[in-house]
């Protein structure tokens, strides 16, 4: 039996297999991040949120946004050990686990579009090439969270039709300076703004709502995954929430960047399923 989670910056998902990876039960937790979270603070989380069994398990494979690095790795790698039974507790990058749902063992251009947003191309066993995604302040192009702050920006500043923003306010009944004080000074910025891309989703009617979303989503082909050479003859596989719901806009955006798409799914877990079925049956 096996433990799989997939790891955003506001969700995990678990998910216990047995035979055949065939899912027996599966949780949801707030998000685990490294960069976010000590391990302690993981841990926490762990006990708080986490309502399944804990094991004992042959492996639990974590794909996690923030396991970046070897250090990152075991800082989410110690709680884990601590809080399950387990023999191997194996943690990875979430992009390594879009890559393993989406392309298998194949090579491919694999992305995530969820609250943040990542892109690789992975060439059937590892990520052989990557653009870094810099975070919601510096990149993350077509994520939920610059989406939302594309909103927020374009609300405060009244850049958006007038019906647009009577709109915002009254369905949020959010103050100009609450909306900073959340941005600026309270914890996770990025899932507050991310939230409001269900608005913008509501909204695709509007001509300057569909703009900013469309916008958005060919700064994330234009800024990453033209940095691909592969890109030119693979399509842009995706997954993820933002990816799911706004799937038809981002298939026009590829066209009209040059690229074309290929699967898009809301979320990674049947593929990784899929995946640790077939390299451990």
């Amino acid at each position: 039996m096996i433990l799989i989670a997939d790891s955003g910056s506001t969700k995990t998902t678990w998910c216990i297999a047995g035979n055949d990876n065939i899912p027996v039960e599966t949780c949801t937790t707030a998000g685990i991040n490294p960069f976010l979270q000590s391990p302690d603070e993981i841990y926490s989380t762990l006990e708080k949120e986490f309502k399944v069994r804990r094991g004992p398990f042959d492996a639990i494979f974590f794909y996690g946004a923030g396991c970046a690095n070897k250090q990152k790795n075991e800082e989410v790698r110690q709680p884990l050990t601590r809080f399950f039974k387990a023999g191997i507790v194996y943690v990875d990058s979430d992009l390594v686990g879009a890559a393993r749902s989406l392309c298998g063992n194949n090579p491919g251009i694999a992305a995530i579009l969820g609250t943040g947003s990542n892109s690789c191309y992975y060439d059937g066993k590892k990520i052989a090439r990557h653009v870094s995604p810099l975070g919601y302040i510096l990149g993350d192009e077509g994520s939920g969270t610059v989406l939302g702050r594309k909103l927020l920006a374009d609300v405060l500043k009244k850049q958006l039709p007038e019906v647009i923003c009577n709109a915002f306010y009254k369905q949020y009944k959010l103050e100009p300076a609450e909306i900073l004080e959340r941005v600026y000074r309270k914890p996770f910025p990025n899932r507050f703004m991310a939230q409001f891309s269900h608005f913008l989703g509501a909204n695709t009617g509007n001509p300057a709502v569909y703009r900013l979303i469309k916008d958005s989503f060919t700064e994330f082909f234009n800024r990453n995954i033209s940095q691909y050479p592969e890109a030119a003859r693979l399509p842009v596989n995706i997954t993820g929430s933002i990816g799911w719901h706004f799937r038809d806009i981002i298939t026009e955006a590829a066209r009209e960047s040059g690229f074309t798409t290929g699967v898009i799914t809301q979320a990674p877990m049947d593929g990784l399923l899929r995946y640790h079925n077939e390299i451990n049956p």
